[in-house]
C-alpha cells in the first residue's frame, strides 16, 4: 500500500476513533447529532465521494432528523421545503454570476497559447539573476495564474514547458518542482480569484474589498518565493548553476544588425541616429520609424501617465454655495416651536400638522425626539427659488499647485528612464519586443479587471463580463481562436461552474441542518468556554484550516467549516475581511500539502518518469514554511492587507 493511501486511512481511522470514544451514545442529543454529522461527512469526503452531494445527502438525512425531533408528521415536507429554499437561495445570489465568467476568461486565456511566449521572454529578460529559469518560472506562473486563477492548468503547462528546461539545465529536481507547484497556486490568492469569491459569499464579506485586501498579500507571498530561489541558487550555486552564454544570446533582425555594424548598440541612439545620413541606406525608412517608437514607448507612457497624474491633483476644488439649502422635512418655524415649548409627557406624539393649518400648542407636552437621532439645527425658512434649484459652484476656483510628493516621484522616475536607455540595447529591444507581444497583453487584461472592480468602476459580475471580452479578443488576436478552442472552453466553463454551485447548494443545506441541531451552538460555546483571546482564537483556527488543507481541499474547507468560524469573529473582535486574507494565505497549502497536495499530482502526471512523487512533495515543503512566514508577517503587519481597502473604501 502506498504511504499516501496509509495517511489517508490513518487519519480516517483517528476521525472514526475519536467519535467511537467521546460520542455520549446513550444520551445522544440533537448538537452532538450535528458534530457526528460533520466527522461523517469528512470521512465520506476523504474516501472518494464526491463534495457537493455528500453535503446534501448528509444535510438532508439529518435535517429530517432534526425536523422528526420536532414534529415527525411534517418533517420530511420541511425537509424538502428546506432543500428548494436553500437551493433558490445560492443561485439567486448575484455574486455567484462572477464565476464562471472568470473562469472562461481563465480558459480562453489559457487556450491562447502565450505562455511559452511569456515564460521565453522572462527568461531571457532575467537571464543574468541567480536561478534566473526559477525566478523566471514563479514570475510566469504568478502572471498567468493570476489571469487565469486555474491551479491545474497553470501547473500542468508550467510542468510541460519549464520543468523539461530546468532539468535540461541543471536545477536540482527539488527546487525546480517546488517552484512550478508554489507558483502555480498562487491563482488561488492573487486577484480575480475564485476562492475569494467563494469566501465572499459564503461570509457576507464584500468581494470587491476582498480583491483589494488580496493584492499585496499576493505579491508578497510571489516576492517570497522569488527571494527564497535567488538566495538558494546564490548560497548553492549546484542546485540552480547559471546559464551558459550562447543560451543568453538574442538575435538580432536584419534592420538591426545593419544598424549594429556600424558600431552603435544602444537601440536609442542608433535608431535615432538613422534618421539622417547615409548609413542606413540598406534599412528601409518605415522600419527605423517603426522600431524607434518602440524604443520611445516607454518614455511616452512614463510622460504621458505622469501628465494625467499633474492635471489630477493640480485641479481646482470645486465648491458648493449650500447656505440656501434646506434640510428635508423641517417644517418653517417648527424649531423656534419646539425650542420654545416645554417637556412633552413621554410616549406621547404628536401627528404631523397639515399644511396651513397650526395646532394649539398643549402646555407642558413635547414630542419625544427620534433616539439615536438629533434635532436638526436651527434655520430660517429660505425663498422657495433658493431651496428649489441648487446653488451654483462659487467660482471655477484656483488651480492647486503639485505636492511635493509628484515632483519627487517625477525625479525619480525619470532618472530611472535615463538609466534604463543608457542601458538599452540592441540586444534588450528584442527583449523587450518579445514582452510587448506576451507579458504587457496579459497585464493590460488583468489591470483592466481589478483596476475596475478596485476603484469602483465595475462590479465584480461586470467586471468579469469584461475580462471574458477581453480574453476572447486576446485568443483571437493570436490567431487561436477557433469553434473547437471555444467549445471546449465553454464546456469546462460549464463543468467547473456547476461544480462550485452544486458546491454551495450542498453546504447551504449541510448549513442548515447543522444549525437545526444546534452543532454551531455547541461549537461556540466550547470555544467561549476556553477563555481565549484574540490571539489564541486566530491560531487555533488557522492551525485548524491548515490540518484541514492535508486531507481536503480549500473548496470543501471554505464551504463546510467557514460558518462555523464566522459567528465567532465577532466575540473575539476580528475583522471578518482580515480573517479572509488569512484563510486565503492559509489554503495556499491546501493545494501543496501531502496527501491531497493536487499540485504535486497535477506535476507527477507531466513529469519525466524519474521524478518521483516523493521529490515532487519534499520540493514543496520549503514553499510551505514561506507561506507561514507570509501569514506571520500578515498579523503583525495587517496593513499589508488592509491599507488598500482603507484607502479606496473608507
Amino acid at each position: 500500500m502506498k504511504k499516501e493511501l496509509r495517511f489517508g486511512f490513518a487519519l480516517m481511522a483517528i476521525i472514526l476513533i475519536a467519535v467511537a470514544v467521546f460520542m455520549p451514545w446513550g444520551n445522544l442529543t440533537n448538537g452532538h447529532l450535528g458534530l457526528l454529522m460533520l466527522a461523517l461527512v469528512v470521512v465520506a469526503i476523504m474516501l472518494g465521494f464526491p463534495t457537493a452531494f455528500t453535503l446534501m445527502g448528509m444535510g438532508v438525512l439529518f435535517a429530517w432528523l432534526a425536523y422528526r425531533s420536532q414534529n415527525p408528521a411534517i418533517a420530511v415536507q420541511q425537509t424538502l421545503d428546506l432543500m428548494v429554499q436553500r437551493a433558490y437561495g445560492v443561485m439567486t445570489n448575484d455574486v455567484l454570476i462572477s464565476v464562471p465568467l472568470f473562469v472562461f476568461m481563465g480558459y480562453l486565456v489559457e487556450r491562447a497559447n502565450l505562455i511559452e511566449k511569456l515564460f521565453k521572454s522572462i527568461h531571457l529578460a532575467l537571464a543574468r539573476i541567480p536561478g534566473s529559469l526559477a525566478v523566471a518560472t514563479l514570475i510566469t506562473c504568478a502572471v498567468f495564474a493570476t489571469a487565469t486563477g486555474i491551479v491545474g492548468a497553470v501547473v500542468t503547462l508550467m510542468g510541460l514547458l519549464a520543468f523539461p528546461a530546468m532539468l535540461r539545465a541543471g536545477y536540482d529536481i527539488k527546487l525546480s518542482a517546488g517552484s512550478i507547484t508554489a507558483g502555480g497556486c498562487l491563482g488561488i490568492l492573487i486577484p480575480p480569484s475564485v476562492l475569494l469569491i467563494v469566501y465572499g459569499a459564503t461570509a457576507g464579506v464584500s468581494v470587491v474589498q476582498l480583491y483589494a485586501g488580496a493584492f499585496f498579500p499576493g505579491i508578497m507571498l510571489a516576492l517570497l518565493y522569488v527571494g527564497y530561489v535567488i538566495v538558494m541558487a546564490k548560497l548553492k550555486p549546484q542546485l540552480a548553476p547559471p546559464l551558459p552564454m550562447e543560451e543568453r544570446e538574442i538575435p538580432l533582425p536584419p534592420a538591426a544588425r545593419a544598424l549594429s555594424a556600424a558600431g552603435r548598440r544602444n537601440a536609442l541612439a542608433a535608431f535615432a541616429g538613422a534618421l539622417k545620413g547615409r548609413r542606413n541606406a540598406d534599412v528601409p525608412m518605415a522600419a527605423i520609424l517603426g522600431q524607434l517608437v518602440i524604443v520611445l514607448l516607454p518614455a511616452l507612457v512614463w510622460f504621458g501617465s505622469m501628465s494625467l497624474v499633474y492635471r489630477q491633483v493640480t485641479a481646482p476644488l470645486e465648491t458648493y454655495d449650500t447656505s440656501g439649502l434646506v434640510e428635508m422635512g423641517l417644517v418653517t418655524g417648527g424649531a423656534e416651536r419646539a425650542a420654545e415649548e416645554g417637556p412633552q409627557a413621554p410616549g406621547v406624539s404628536e401627528p404631523p400638522a397639515a399644511e396651513g393649518v397650526e395646532e394649539p400648542k398643549a402646555e407642558g407636552v413635547q414630542e419625544p425626539p427620534a433616539e439615536g437621532v438629533q434635532a436638526p439645527p436651527v434655520q430660517k425658512a429660505q425663498p422657495a427659488e433658493a431651496a428649489a434649484e441648487p446653488a451654483p459652484a462659487a467660482g471655477g476656483g484656483e488651480e492647486r499647485p503639485a505636492p511635493y510628493a509628484f515632483w519627487i516621484t517625477l525625479a525619480v522616475g525619470t532618472a530611472a528612464l535615463v538609466l534604463f536607455y543608457r542601458l538599452f540595447d540592441l540586444a534588450r529591444l528584442e527583449i523587450f519586443k518579445m514582452l510587448l507581444a506576451s507579458f504587457f497583453p496579459l497585464a493590460l487584461l488583468i489591470l483592466a479587471v481589478l483596476g475596475s472592480i478596485v476603484f469602483g468602476l465595475a462590479t465584480p459580475t461586470e467586471a468579469a463580463a469584461v475580462g471574458s471580452l477581453g480574453g476572447f479578443l486576446l485568443a483571437a488576436a493570436y490567431r487561436q481562436l477557433n469553434w473547437t478552442m471555444l467549445k471546449e472552453s465553454v464546456f469546462l466553463t460549464a463543468k467547473t461552474s456547476a461544480m462550485v454551485c452544486w458546491l454551495f447548494v450542498g453546504s447551504s443545506i449541510f448549513s442548515a441542518a447543522f444549525a437545526l441541531l444546534g452543532g454551531q451552538e455547541i461549537v461556540e460555546k466550547w470555544v467561549l468556554s476556553l477563555d481565549m483571546t484574540p490571539v489564541q482564537f486566530m491560531l487555533l483556527a488557522q492551525f485548524i484550516i491548515f490540518i484541514l488543507g492535508w486531507p481536503l481541499e480549500w473548496t470543501e474547507i471554505i464551504v463546510i467549516f467557514m460558518p462555523i468560524f464566522i459567528p465567532l469573529l465577532a466575540h473575539f473582535h476580528i475583522d471578518p475581511l482580515f480573517f479572509g486574507l488569512m484563510v486565503a494565505l492559509n489554503l495556499q497549502t491546501a493545494f501543496l500539502s501531502p496527501p491531497v497536495a493536487m499540485a504535486a499530482f497535477y506535476l507527477k502526471g507531466v513529469a519525466p518518469p524519474h521524478v518521483s512523487l516523493n521529490q515532487i512533495f519534499a520540493g514543496m515543503m520549503p514553499f510551505m514554511a514561506i507561506q507561514v512566514l507570509a501569514m506571520f508577517l500578515l498579523y503583525m503587519f495587517p496593513d499589508i492587507g488592509l491599507w488598500l481597502p482603507k484607502v479606496l473604501y473608507q
